[in-house]
């Protein structure tokens, strides 16, 4: 891959943590925590953002993703001793943290359980915490509120396995035809096909065909208790969400509910931040130090 540094890697007992490094060495520190499921490397756009965003930036593997290796029975709290442990390893102090969808959820663990380190938080498209007693949610149920979601209702219940590969193989199948690496946003062009880009096809098969532990054990993670109240969060914290993104809306009512410093900032777009916001961000990060 050329889209960020050489590889890292930190030992936490039998297991190794996979990270890159992208930005400026000696800049702001900061770690990101990726979606669900995703990997280390970053696209080109991001990578060029935080080259120009002064934050030195380290991004790792949970887990079972890329190389990290698996922790099953992982909760969301699970992801700080391993922070811990990178950023000791890096010399950091005090650092940012960041999260994006299925990342937000770890990023919020650090911003509650670690406040004396993380300087800020900022997550985009974060989940909440789920409702997962009772019957199995309907449609309309998980419609008007996310937090009854499916997913997690059968995370405690079932094997997610075969749904999972069944979704991934889709993606691909989508990918193969001259679909782009990422869906566009509603009313948007889709980009360039991913299967003309070595490195996109290389970040989509590392996300959705090498492995699909990480995404489970996440998902498990997800449904189960976080491991930390977020009434406890105290740093200052940015709840990002897209216009078209009305999901990751009603999950931002929750979140900026329950975390007494939550700021909440919209944009004009959907999941996936466009690069202006997400060039934002990254400079609410970086004035945090």
């Amino acid at each position: 891959m050329d889209d960020g540094m050489d590889d890292g890697f930190v030992r936490l007992g039998e297991r190794i943590l996979l990270y890159n490094m992208y930005g400026t060495a000696g800049g702001v520190p900061a770690i990101s925590f990726g979606g669900s499921p995703s990997t280390r490397w970053k696209r080109p756009d991001a990578v060029a953002a935080l080259r120009a965003s002064g934050l030195w930036m380290a991004v790792p593997d949970r887990p079972g993703y890329g190389g990290s290796t698996r922790q099953p029975g992982r909760t969301v709290a699970s992801v700080v001793p391993d922070t811990v442990a990178l950023a000791d390893a890096l010399g950091w102090d005090r650092f940012a943290v960041t999260g994006g969808s299925g990342g937000g959820p770890h990023a919020l663990a650090c911003a509650a359980l670690l406040p004396d380190r993380v300087t800020r938080c900022a997550v985009t498209a974060s989940i909440a915490p789920p409702i997962v007693d009772g019957p199995e949610p309907t449609e309309a149920e998980e419609a008007a509120d996310p937090r009854r979601n499916r997913t997690s209702w059968k995370a405690l219940r079932e094997d997610l396995r075969p749904s999972l590969e069944e979704t991934a193989r889709s993606i691909m199948a989508a990918v193969e035809a001259g679909g782009p690496e990422f869906p566009p946003d509603p009313g948007a062009e889709p980009g360039p096909p991913a299967r003309e880009d070595p490195a996109a096809m290389a970040r989509l098969t590392a996300t959705f065909v090498t492995s699909h532990d990480g995404w489970i054990d996440d998902l498990i993670a997800f449904a189960n208790p976080w491991g930390f109240d977020l009434a406890d969060i105290h740093v200052p914290i940015t709840l990002w969400h897209g216009s078209a993104d009305e999901r990751a809306g009603k999950y931002t009512d929750h979140l900026t509910a329950a975390i007494p410093t939550a700021e909440r900032r919209y944009y004009i777009g959907g999941h996936i931040p466009p690069t202006n916001t997400y060039r934002e961000l990254l400079r609410w990060l970086s004035a945090g130090v």
